[in-house]
């Protein structure tokens, strides 16, 4: 019996460790089986000087872990943040691995990140960490091997420095090393809004589910950049009025509806969100806590815990960060009646699209932005059906359900590959 006490709440090494306990339990897997898929394949730390603008020099640190490369090549973003430590890429490497399988594409996880804080550099400063970090990982990525891809605070500028780092290091243009690059360069179309419009498209699935109609419905959206951004306006343009949005500043709230295009012309112009004189400022804790039908937290890990679960009043929660709720909180969410969409299934659109993109680097061979769209709803569509027959059956949680599903898939790559020699 998994013991919920183990677990430090605050640690999402640890919540990633229990959530895959309680579905392995679920499972009955064979413990070695269960040990090799748990822990991350390899990891590597790298620290390198880098040169400021102003002539100081800074050591920094980075890392790249990837977790399982049974079912393919490792997949999974760079983050820039202050908060950036092995475990947190430990977890976010594995919380990959279960996205890929959970929707069948045929990539394991891999995460990596630089401890740093993005906000406070030049373009010029992020280019120099970028192609250091790059030339330091190098002998572990590749479009065999494992394939970066944005995440927190880096973007298609980002995976276009990488590409050429890595370019120069191998002696000739290899786009398909990233993927979520610019389209000139070899990107996809329907990349930059591939993880919202995934939300968007397992919100209406869950929403049918239970009888919902969603034009009409309030939503919240934490988190303001790629992913929350886009989701919000996807909302909107579907008739969901969106009463309360934030970025690491603040938030907003509107029981009347905020227009997220409007209050992104704002951040940009003021670099202040919260001053959006359309909006009632709230923290960000408290806009969790909002009345609404939709919630998605679309920021960091950690958001909905044990302390505040029981004053989330949504209907449906979609997961558009990785790891924004605990399995503590998961227990509480569930005796309130809230459907929780898990977010190895609910922003998997990202990754998915990441996979086409690689596809069409490898054919050279480029799709419209329709066939992305269109592919990705079916595959999404798919694994929502896939999920929620297990949860169905096993009288569990769609979360639980997403992990045992995505798990028995790598475990049985690990039984069909064998132990060598």
């Amino acid at each position: 019996m998994v013991d919920l006490g183990a677990y430090d709440e605050s640690r999402p090494l640890d919540m990633h460790d229990l959530q895959f306990d309680l579905a392995a339990e679920k499972l009955g897997l064979e413990p070695w089986i269960a040990e090799k898929i748990k822990r991350p394949r390899r990891e590597l730390t790298v620290r390198f000087p880098l040169r400021f603008d102003d002539g100081r020099i800074q050591l920094m640190e980075g890392h790249r872990v990837q977790h399982n490369t049974l079912r393919g090549p490792g997949k999974g973003g760079i983050r820039y943040h202050p908060r950036v430590d092995l475990d947190e890429v430990r977890a976010l490497a594995g919380w990959m691995t279960w996205k890929c399988a959970v929707v069948d594409i045929p990539f394991g996880g891999a995460k990596g990140g630089v401890a740093c804080d993005p906000t406070t550099m030049s373009a010029a400063e992020r280019e120099r960490l970028t192609r250091r970090y790059i030339w330091e990982i190098s002998p572990l990525i590749g479009p065999e091997q494992d394939i970066p891809a944005p995440d927190v605070n880096t973007g298609p500028e980002t995976m276009g420095w990488i590409v050429d780092t890595y370019s120069v290091f191998k002696g000739y243009t290899c786009n398909s090393v990233v993927t979520g690059k610019p389209l000139c360069i070899g990107g996809s179309l329907g990349r930059l809004k591939a993880t919202s419009r995934g939300c968007i498209y397992v919100l209406e699935e869950a929403a049918r589910h239970l009888g919902l109609e969603l034009a009409g419905c309030r939503a919240v959206v934490q988190g303001f950049g790629n992913v929350g951004y886009h989701a919000a306006e996807l909302l909107h343009e579907a008739g969901v009025k969106v009463v309360g949005l934030s970025n690491v500043q603040g938030a907003l709230y509107n029981p009347a509806g905020i227009a997220p295009r409007a209050a992104k012309q704002h951040e940009l112009s003021t670099g202040d969100l919260p001053s959006y004189a359309e909006a009632e400022r709230l923290t960000n804790q408290e806009l969790l806590e909002l009345p609404c039908e939709v919630l998605i937290p679309a920021a960091l890990e950690g958001q909905i815990t044990r302390a505040n679960a029981g004053r989330i009043k949504a209907r449906i929660i979609v997961e558009g960060a990785n790891g924004p709720t605990s399995p503590p909180a998961d227990d509480i969410l569930k005796d309130k009646g809230i459907f929780v969409v898990p977010d190895i299934l609910a922003n998997a659109g990202g990754v998915t699209v990441s996979y086409f993109e690689w596809v069409q680097n490898l054919q050279k061979l480029f799709w419209t932005e329709d066939d992305v769209n269109r592919r990705l709803r079916e595959i999404l569509t798919r694994a929502f059906a896939e999920v929620m027959a297990i949860a169905q059956r096993e009288r569990t949680t769609m979360r639980t359900a997403a992990y045992m599903l995505a798990i028995e898939r790598v475990a049985e790559a690990k039984r069909v590959r064998g132990i060598f020699p």
